[in-house]
């Protein structure tokens, strides 16, 4: 039996976009479900009934949730392509430290950076280039945070980069001046 596989997903979503890419370096085939955030579906509240969001994957009728955890599970369950995480138990709980550190510093300074003024904004700006510095230090001279090959890291701070262009032009300022 073939795996059937849907995901539930917002198309601007970086949390959405972290489960597709580790989709896609897997190979794996799925179908891909817009949901519209204010007019959540049947099916989105009957596969995540706790927290009722986006992205939620759905794997031969069983859900998993929250994107890290998604990610976790998808290079878990097709091992046989692109390895995500590192099968060392310290490098693995590193990346999930770095993961982690995105999740709880990154997306929250970057959501103040679209949504306040003033101090705050300025504030926010100041913080977010200071994570970037952190990231940065950790990258090293590596092409990737999982090496030479692209890793979870990298799933999970990826999907920010592509609204790095949002963040200049709502906050006023410029990222590759501080961070190239």
């Amino acid at each position: 039996m073939a795996d059937e596989v849907t995901l539930l997903d917002f198309w601007a979503s970086p949390f959405g976009i972290r489960v597709r890419i580790a989709l896609a370096e897997k190979g794996v085939k799925y179908e891909y479900s817009e949901q519209n955030l204010r007019d959540k579906s049947a099916l989105l509240l009957q596969m995540n009934p706790v927290y009722k969001k986006i992205p939620t994957l759905i794997h031969n009728g069983r859900s998993v949730c929250e994107s890290l955890i998604i990610v976790q599970y998808v290079d878990d369950t097709w091992k046989g392509k692109a390895p995500l995480l590192p099968s060392e138990p310290y490098q693995r709980a590193q990346s999930r430290f770095w993961a982690d550190f995105i999740d709880k510093k990154v997306f929250e300074i970057t959501k103040k950076i679209w949504t306040t003024k003033g101090e705050e904004l300025e504030g926010a700006k100041k913080d977010f280039i200071e994570c970037l510095k952190l990231l940065e230090g950790e990258l090293g001279d590596k092409p990737y945070y999982g090496g030479e090959n692209l890793g979870y890291v990298d799933v999970a701070f990826v999907p920010f980069y592509c609204w790095f262009y949002a963040y200049e032009t709502c906050g006023s300022f410029n990222i590759e001046a501080e961070c190239p």
